[in-house]
């Protein structure tokens, strides 16, 4: 019985109406989040701390462990499990939008919620990709340099940007990636604030957000674009503005679903 909630939800048994939006509600929402991290800046900014803190963690293994063919793999795939880091945003912006005690402390207390078991299933699915994409990386590193690994990071570096093998690991990879990013974004740009919202089970919530992908493929490509793009620009230096980025992103993900679904219909008398 447990497994069949964690898979169907509790709360309701029709699936989710999904609205048409435009590229303007995506910039809005993006708006939107910005309004949520600055009501308390110090302390969204405190929260979010775990991803320059994990970004150089993750750089300082990968190095450490010689291991530096994952490197940017580990770095650009830690986007893949961005979703369940950010759980904790969602909440406090739905709690700010109805009016409720949005302090920070709120988002570290969803072992309470009821759509925990499904939250946590979708985000053992995002790891199990995030994994996935790590050995794949690593497999077309092989693939192309053998399973020796470089001796040095000036090795490793003119490996990469000094040979036509390099140069086609960079293209393959970033189009393997680009295909992986893709899926995870379909599958969680409103995943995870839709069971914060309503208890529907992960099946349907994955089902949800993809069907909100397919119905607006423009701006939710958008939304991956931007997200791409402030990744990049918080990676430098080493993570830190990720900081700032990601409480944003998190933030403006809560108002994306708003505009992506339509809120449940009132129980007919």
């Amino acid at each position: 019985m447990t497994t069949f909630h964690v898979l169907s939800g509790a709360q309701e048994s029709v699936q989710p109406e999904i609205r048409k939006i435009g590229i303007a509600d995506v910039f809005d929402a993006l708006r939107l989040g910005l309004d949520d991290f600055r009501e308390k800046p110090s302390h969204y900014v405190f929260l979010c701390l775990i991803y320059p803190v994990a970004g150089v963690v993750l750089m300082t293994w990968s190095a450490g462990a010689n291991m530096l063919p994952l490197l940017y793999p580990l770095a650009s795939g830690f986007a893949l499990i961005g979703p369940v880091a950010a759980i904790g945003l969602y909440e406090i912006s739905r709690r700010r939008e109805l009016g409720m005690d949005a302090r920070w402390p709120h988002a570290w207390r969803l072992h309470r919620h009821p759509a925990i078991p499904s939250i946590l299933a979708v985000a053992g699915l995002l790891f199990v990709i995030f994994i996935v994409w790590l050995l794949v990386a690593q497999g077309l590193y092989v693939t192309m340099f053998g399973p020796t690994p470089p001796a040095t990071i000036s090795e490793f570096w003119n490996n990469i940007v000094g040979t036509d093998q390099g140069w086609n690991l960079i293209v393959v990879g970033n189009l393997v990636g680009f295909v992986f990013a893709v899926v995870v974004l379909s599958i969680s740009v409103v995943t995870f604030p839709l069971l914060l919202d309503r208890d529907v089970g992960a099946i349907t919530a994955i089902e949800t957000s993809i069907r909100a992908t397919l119905a607006n493929p423009i701006p939710v490509a958008t939304w991956g674009l931007i997200i791409a793009a402030g990744l990049v620009i918080g990676s430098i230096p080493v993570f830190v503005g990720l900081a700032l980025v990601m409480p944003i992103f998190g933030h403006a993900t809560w108002h994306l679903y708003r505009k992506l679904v339509e809120p449940p219909q009132p129980a007919r008398p």
